[in-house]
């Protein structure tokens, strides 16, 4: 897995240092700060690849660059390999635009499956994506990674191994509906990890694979499907944003699986039991009820494909249902969570590892150094009034008209059942004021 990853004058801060935990990893911060980069670092760590130098139809996964480039800029990095652990660290070189360190495959000896917030995915495959070195420069014999567009995760991948384009993935559709024709394992893993990411409370309940259909008369596709109550049977062209991502996130990993499986077959070797998943935006599309459980289904997901395996989970989120979903089984010893903020004049970004403290309800998450609100308030104005009646209830004097104006736009933005009117009700009759 990978433990450890330093970054000096690339990305958002003069530097930053993650000491990852070897389960569940955690990080939030506002738009823009780097929660992204941070993904896309820890990437580059574990395979030496940009997902864009692999794959330049993508919008994401972009090469680094120094933030000063009169300045030395270095990514550092430690990664547990199968007997040891390695230390390593790479400079950017202006001149051929790179990040240079010693030649030859990367040494982490696990799958990685990165889920971009675009629909895109990333996978690196120790039985298939290696690179052998001559002297101390890089002979590349294989592809260096799989890495796909969000089309390309639908319809098929093709890449260019010896000078010829070449499917190197057929796609889910292909591939799933392949699966259900022939009644193989990959549909019944298929069906399995659907099952681990539903949200049961969802009004789909859980996902469950309905017949193959065809979408029309000109379209000689067959397409899965998922059964629904009030609906029939969806193909799955047709279903949620929500569902397609937890569908194409399914069958990722049992492609990837499925394929590591394969090659480590016909190379004499046993499969590996370590599996790095990197996640952007895991609530992106998810209902809140579904925010609820995604974490902890993705924890336990790689149980379903692989008994004996573990798996390293990076995710970065902006949601507070995800944060206070892990409240129930974070365990410091096993788990982190990180947190990017700007501080200081003039303002810098800072990352830090917090303490993960129980606050109950997404409100209080919301109001916590996760996310900064000043309170839990859906709206700008409500907090906006209580921000201001909270200033006069510090005053040691206040005129009744300043009260009763407090007053009006809280009644103007507040509900009568808010817990804020306990307080100010009796801070108004003591100022001689009528609620």
């Amino acid at each position: 897995m990978i433990e450890f990853l330093e970054l000096q004058n690339v990305g958002p801060a003069p530097r930053m240092e993650l000491r990852f935990a070897p389960r569940v990893n955690l990080i939030t911060g506002d738009n823009g700060l780097g929660k992204s980069f941070l993904l896309d670092a820890a990437w580059w760590a574990l395979t030496r690849r940009w997902p864009q130098e692999v794959n330049p139809r993508m919008t994401s996964g972009m090469p680094a660059r120094p933030r000063d480039p009169k300045k030395k800029a270095t990514i550092a990095f430690q990664v547990t390999g199968k007997k040891t652990t390695v230390a390593y660290q790479a400079t950017y070189t202006a001149r051929d635009e790179a990040w240079t360190g010693r030649a030859g495959r990367p040494w982490n000896p696990g799958l990685v499956v990165y889920a971009h917030s675009d629909g895109a995915f990333s996978v690196w495959d120790p039985a298939r994506n290696y690179w052998k070195k001559k002297g101390n420069i890089d002979i590349q014999e294989r592809l260096p990674a799989y890495v796909f567009t969000e089309p390309e995760v639908w319809n098929g991948l093709r890449a260019d191994v010896d000078g010829r384009s070449m499917p190197v993935c057929n796609g889910l559709l292909y591939d799933w509906s392949s699966w259900i024709k022939a009644k193989d394992d990959n549909a019944q893993a298929m069906e399995e990890s659907l099952r681990a990411l539903s949200s049961p409370h969802e009004p789909a309940g859980v996902l469950t694979p309905g017949p193959l259909k065809r979408l029309s008369v000109n379209d000689a596709r067959d397409i899965p499907t998922l059964a629904t109550t009030y609906a029939g049977d969806v193909p799955i062209l047709h279903a949620s944003s929500g569902v397609r991502r937890v569908a194409a996130l399914a069958y990722m990993l049992i492609w990837s699986w499925n394929e590591h499986r394969l090659a480590s077959e016909q190379l004499g070797e046993e499969p590996t039991r370590q599996v790095i998943m990197l996640f952007d935006e895991v609530e992106s599309h998810l209902h809140p009820r579904w925010q609820r459980v995604i974490l902890k289904a993705l924890r336990d997901l790689v149980g379903v494909l692989h008994t004996q395996a573990e798996a390293q989970l990076i995710v970065a989120s902006h949601s507070p249902l995800v944060l206070a979903s892990a409240e129930p089984w974070f365990d410091p010893e096993q788990d982190a969570w990180f947190d990017l903020d700007l501080e200081g004049q003039p303002p810098e970004v800072q990352l830090r590892r917090r303490p993960y403290t129980l606050h109950g309800t997404a409100g209080h998450w919301l109001t916590s150094e996760a996310f900064d609100l000043a309170t839990d308030r859906g709206s700008v104005e409500a907090e906006r009034a209580i921000l201001r009646a909270r200033e006069l209830t510090r005053r040691p004097e206040v005129t009744l008209r300043e009260v009763m104006d407090a007053h009006k736009d809280l009644r103007a933005v507040l509900p009568d059942v808010d817990a804020f009117w306990v307080r100010w009700n009796a801070f108004v009759e003591a100022h001689g004021g009528t609620p």
